[in-house]
């Protein structure tokens, strides 16, 4: 039960995962105490209304398996507490970076997130992130009950992909989204340009996705399942230009750049995706102006291209739907112009 809530959730490009923030083996000559009673006694800074609430989401695990707060804790129990971010190794400094907000209430706020922007603060990346930027917007603000408001992760995005994402406020919100995103019922599309022309107009890939063992910083396909973690994407052609695709992409798993080495793995690299092998020439001419023409694409989107488009769920409090729909960033809607101008025009030619 462990082993399957601290894998990754979700997003090819984002990595979602529950932490365990404590583990407490109960002692041989503890008597019988109600869980959360016996947590606030060992947990710092905590409340019993928030260990109530990590309970309802199913985040604290006895033995392996979820249990009421009035459970009671007997000798040698093993107790473990999950939360959707890691347990915090630096202090996050605010600051005044600016953001595309595309929606805030006391529980969410969403971002259309700029390719470049790093979500959280880790080596090499301690300041300027999105965490920093949020961190300096709730500064010195509470929640209605008086607590201090601050950013709670429930997913990422990866660096260089661009699009919408949700942050939660409060921790109630946090657990409510990270279950949400655990059980696949958040409702997701990208939009990401490929390398290549399908014959097929939709499709499916079911392909085990893991760390290569050559390479522990990317990512590789298992096509036997011996390895690696399950993983399915389900696309859709949305644009045809010949040399390249524009395809959406829904997942109905979450592994970590899971679309970016399903595409590869069908032979259709992420245009302009250096880390697997998208930034190469691998449809086209050989003729120099077409290189050219490339070229001043690749400088165009210096990046993968690859967008969170659209992104629905219920929402903590009110559990309304919500959805929202991302507009395409200037580097990617250019790229796209500048491909529709050129299929017109090798039309003409052939």
């Amino acid at each position: 039960m462990i082993e399957d809530l601290v894998e990754d959730l979700s997003g090819s490009d984002e990595k979602e995962e529950l932490y365990e923030h404590f583990n407490f083996e109960v002692d041989k000559g503890q008597s019988l105490t109600r869980m959360d009673k016996y947590l606030l006694g060992l947990i710092p800074n905590t409340s019993r209304n928030k260990i109530q609430n990590a309970v309802k989401a199913n985040c604290i695990l006895v033995n392996g398996k979820p249990e009421k707060s009035n459970y009671k804790v007997k000798p040698l129990d093993n107790i473990s507490v999950l939360m959707p971010n890691p347990p915090r190794e630096i202090e996050i400094i605010a600051e005044d970076i600016p953001l595309n907000v595309v929606y805030e209430d006391d529980d969410v706020i969403l971002i259309n997130k700029e390719a470049g922007l790093v979500v959280h603060p880790g080596y090499g990346n301690y300041t300027g992130t999105l965490v920093n930027a949020l961190t300096y917007r709730f500064q010195d603000k509470k929640t209605k009950t008086g607590e201090e408001i601050k950013p709670y992760l429930v997913h990422r995005i990866d660096k260089n992909t661009s699009g919408i994402m949700i942050v939660a406020k409060n921790e109630w919100a946090q657990i409510h989204l990270a279950k949400q995103f655990f059980n696949h019922t958040i409702d997701r599309k990208y939009y990401a340009l490929v390398w290549g022309d399908f014959k097929e107009d939709e499709g499916t890939i079911n392909v085990h996705v893991g760390r290569n063992p050559k390479d522990r910083l990317v990512m590789t396909t298992f096509p036997e399942g011996d390895q690696g973690r399950h993983a399915i994407t389900h696309f859709k052609v949305v644009e045809r230009f010949g040399y390249v695709t524009l395809v959406e992409c829904v997942l109905e798993t979450g592994r970590t750049h899971q679309i970016r080495v399903h595409m590869k793995s069908i032979g259709h690299p992420l245009f302009n995706d250096a880390t697997y092998g998208g930034n190469e020439i691998l449809k086209g001419t050989t003729f120099t102006k077409y290189k050219q023409y490339i070229k001043n694409c690749f400088e165009i989107i210096p990046r993968q291209s690859l967008h969170a488009k659209q992104l629905g769920f219920i929402h903590p409090t009110t559990e309304e739907y919500l959805f929202f729909d991302s507009e395409l960033p200037m580097d990617f809607s250019t790229v796209l112009d500048k491909w529709r101008s050129y299929s017109k025009y090798k039309e003409i030619e052939e």
